[in-house]
């Protein structure tokens, strides 16, 4: 039981943080707007990088990828958060019936690391060379994203054994 505890209110937690990342930035949609437009205008890298015909400088589509971005961190909140009441709901059940509790969060880890890893590491950084940006470089947060969802999916997936009777 103690495995189990520890995998709920770790999946707790992670709905939370995510639910408070998309609240943050649905409340404060300027500040954040900001990091979003410039890292798309690409106005901040090398400027004799060969990349810059990459960017985008169109008002409405910086927005568009804004919404999406807390689109998808707000519903792997919801993904997160329903599935950690669903193992605890699961919490007394049979290692099976536990196990297939699990299924929201695991939906709401892999979709936060297609967000972090994905959208703001490999898109972000590598396609619109966020990492030549030293004022708009979102790549440390993001890993921090990466390596907690991830630890999070690799402890989720451990199986648990029957309760004691």
């Amino acid at each position: 039981m103690p495995m189990r505890l520890s995998k709920i209110l770790l999946m707790a937690a992670i709905a939370l943080w995510l639910a408070l990342v998309a609240f943050g930035n649905i409340t404060d949609y300027g500040s954040n707007l900001a990091f979003v437009q410039h890292v798309l205008a690409m106005d901040s890298i090398f400027p004799d990088a060969s990349i810059h015909y990459r960017a985008i400088h169109s008002p409405l589509l910086q927005h568009a990828a804004y919404v999406l971005i807390i689109a998808t961190e707000t519903l792997a909140a919801l993904l997160c958060g329903t599935g950690a009441w669903r193992m605890w709901s699961a919490r007394c059940s049979p290692a099976a019936t536990f196990h297939r509790a699990k299924r929201l969060v695991i939906a709401g880890l892999t979709l936060g690391l297609l967000l972090w890893l994905g959208g703001f590491m490999a898109i972000g950084g590598e396609w619109f060379g966020m990492w030549m940006s030293t004022p708009w470089n979102g790549l440390a947060s993001a890993f921090r994203f990466v390596v907690v969802l991830f630890a999070a999916l690799i402890h989720l997936g451990q199986r648990e054994d029957e309760l004691d009777e």
